[in-house]
């Protein structure tokens, strides 16, 4: 049985763009977060009494971040798709905010998870210091979740924008 051909709005396409980039994201995020739980889990069983925090900041550091960005991510193309899109059209702002989720949670999964070994085995040789390691790592963390929190005011506005019904009783 084959299926008819359906003309499907841009409104909806954005709005499972974002249900189905954030469902997957939430899912290498839930992934991702396995093996920061159990280097973090070796620490602490490794370490003395009361010290086994501090290999915390990788547990907490991206993937879990990313979890929380990609349900935002679901949330958001749940919003578009309750839009009457065949009165609406995508601007290309709605697409720009779409990229800008994307791009910051990739980054913050590649900055976060990779970024991390990466300053602490080759950055001892270049940052002698833990805390300017630290430094550089959290700034780039910083600027990958700010790409994010502009992609998801975007939506927001451009939402905003689309919900703004004026009243006609008057």
């Amino acid at each position: 049985m084959a299926k008819k051909d359906l003309e499907i709005d841009e409104v909806t396409l954005l709005a499972a763009a974002f249900v189905r980039w954030g469902l997957g994201l939430f899912i290498l995020g839930l992934i991702m977060g396995y093996p920061p739980l159990i280097h973090y889990l070796q620490g602490a069983a490794e370490s003395p009494i009361g010290a086994p925090l501090e290999n915390l900041s990788l547990w907490l550091g991206c993937p879990y971040a990313v979890q929380i960005g990609a349900l935002g991510m679901v949330a958001i193309g749940a919003v578009y798709g309750l839009f009457p899109a065949d009165e609406l059209e995508a601007e290309s702002r709605d697409y720009i905010a779409l990229w800008l989720c994307i791009g910051g949670l990739i980054t913050i999964l590649i900055t976060g998870y990779v970024g991390y070994f990466i300053l602490n085995t080759i950055g001892r040789s270049l940052l002698s210091s833990q805390l300017a390691r630290e430094t550089v790592w959290f700034c780039a963390l910083s600027v990958s979740a700010a790409a994010y929190v502009i992609g998801v005011a975007l939506a927001y506005m451009s939402i905003v924008h689309g919900t703004d019904y004026n009243d006609k009783r008057r």
